[in-house]
């Protein structure tokens, strides 16, 4: 286990040899990722990793990779989705075209949810899904649209559970234990490499989904972020959250409604 004192050393010197800054990042959540790439890379000790990232810029960038992945899976929390399709759809779908915004999309399993959910409703051919995360190699996992094939029977059962009802083995070709996802959902999407500590706006909104990105970032980096999303979010548009999340302190709760149960929000002004 590292200490504190290390942690610091750690943050202080990407900073200082890369630019990239990880202060805001919750301490728990960054400690346990760097116990965990040390351990998995067989570092004896803390100053024999320190050493290597300052050093070697290519491991540098695998442990960035490493420590901002966030796990994610097709249709997670199918209430979610439910609500988004039985609630959310319907009254995007009278807009002449719909901007959505995945922040933090991770390998892309959620943008193919939503690709899959906005075709079914009649309203992918009308809408543009913008994706990004700070990590590069994700991202380009996230563009291929391939996910491993064991995963898909987990995948279906979220699906109808989101009250999906078609044939989910129609959306991928299956093929050497993985499955390639439709071309016709991909086109509907533009991926590109955002920086949620640094990055600001770069369109608006009417429905961003950033669900469990929030949870590693300490409390005045989720404010700031949280008025990035407010900033982007048209009025009457959607804010979507993970579980743990919330924009209470963040922004006046005036200008949001919550819908029931589920951590979205919906700009009323």
């Amino acid at each position: 286990m590292i200490e504190d004192i290390e942690l610091e050393t750690l943050i202080n010197e990407i900073y200082e040899y890369y630019g990239f800054d990880f202060s805001s990042y919750s301490r728990a959540s960054l400690k346990r990722r760097v116990n965990r790439l040390i351990h998995l890379d067989g570092f004896a000790h803390f100053h024999e990793f320190l050493s290597r990232v300052r050093y070697d810029p290519e491991y540098y960038k695998h442990m960035v990779d490493e420590i901002t992945v966030n796990v994610t899976e097709m249709f997670r929390d199918p209430s979610f989705y439910a609500v988004v399709r039985n609630e959310i759809l319907p009254l995007l779908g009278t807009k002449p075209f719909i901007r959505l915004w995945h922040a933090g999309c991770s390998t892309g399993e959620e943008v193919y949810s939503m690709a899959i959910m906005l075709k079914e409703a009649g309203l992918l051919h009308k809408s543009l899904i913008y994706a990004t995360d700070i990590n590069a190699t994700v991202l380009e996992t996230a563009k291929k649209g391939i996910f491993p094939l064991r995963m898909m029977k987990e995948y279906s059962e979220n699906y109808r559970d989101a009250g999906g009802q078609e044939d989910f083995s129609n959306y991928y070709i299956a093929n050497y234990g993985i499955a390639k996802f439709n071309e016709e959902l991909a086109e509907k999407m533009v991926f590109s490499q955002h920086n949620l500590v640094s990055d600001t706006s770069f369109n608006e909104f009417d429905l961003i989904l950033c669900r469990n990105v929030l949870i590693y970032f300490d409390n005045d980096l989720q404010k700031r972020v949280i008025n990035l999303f407010d900033e982007s979010l048209s009025v009457l548009g959607f804010l979507a959250l993970g579980t743990k999340e919330t924009i209470k302190y963040s922004i006046p709760m005036s200008k949001y409604k919550q819908l029931d149960k589920e951590k979205i929000w919906r700009k009323i002004k």
